[in-house]
């Protein structure tokens, strides 16, 4: 398989997911105000819609802001899929797949309702955390796998390539 087409299924696989469980989270939560719902002694369900980027930074509050942000982020995915499109190893595939279908979902939601669904709470020992949506744990553990591959297998193809 070809790093491309498997970043492709991993854009499909994340995209599909995030916006099954962010319409299950919609269907299930009053839009406006919810109590959180535990679904571990350190997770819970609760409905938050972020204004801002990762981690609610930047938060635009109007139309303006919101359009800026939504333009970076498909500028970013771009560039990011052009990468994609030139990848050769698997893992960097995979990972640059799961950043553009994260960036995917969210863009998704800032675009329909003016915010990105975020409804994993992560929480611990009366303390939260940050609340978190599955197209950010994608792009996450997209991001991890790139530096994965960056610091241990890169420049092993890179001296077998030069060999």
């Amino acid at each position: 398989m070809r790093a491309r087409t498997l970043g492709a299924l991993a854009v499909v696989a994340v995209v599909a997911l995030d916006r099954a469980a962010k319409a299950l989270v919609l269907a299930d939560f009053d839009a406006t105000a919810a109590a959180p719902r535990p679904l571990t002694p350190f997770l819970n369900l609760a409905l938050h819609w972020n204004r801002g980027i990762s981690f609610s930074l930047f938060v635009q509050d109007s139309a303006v802001g919101r359009w800026l942000l939504l333009a970076l982020t498909l500028v970013i995915t771009a560039l990011i899929a052009v990468w994609l499109w030139r990848a050769r190893a698997l893992l960097v595939g995979l990972g640059l797949g799961l950043i553009v279908g994260g960036a995917i979902g969210n863009g998704y939601d800032r675009l329909v309702y003016g915010a990105v669904v975020d409804f994993l709470d992560l929480h611990a020992l009366g303390r939260h955390f940050f609340v978190f949506n599955l197209a950010d744990a994608a792009i996450n553990v997209g991001v991890a796998l790139l530096i994965v591959d960056g610091v241990f297998f890169a420049a092993r193809r890179e001296r077998a390539a030069g060999s």
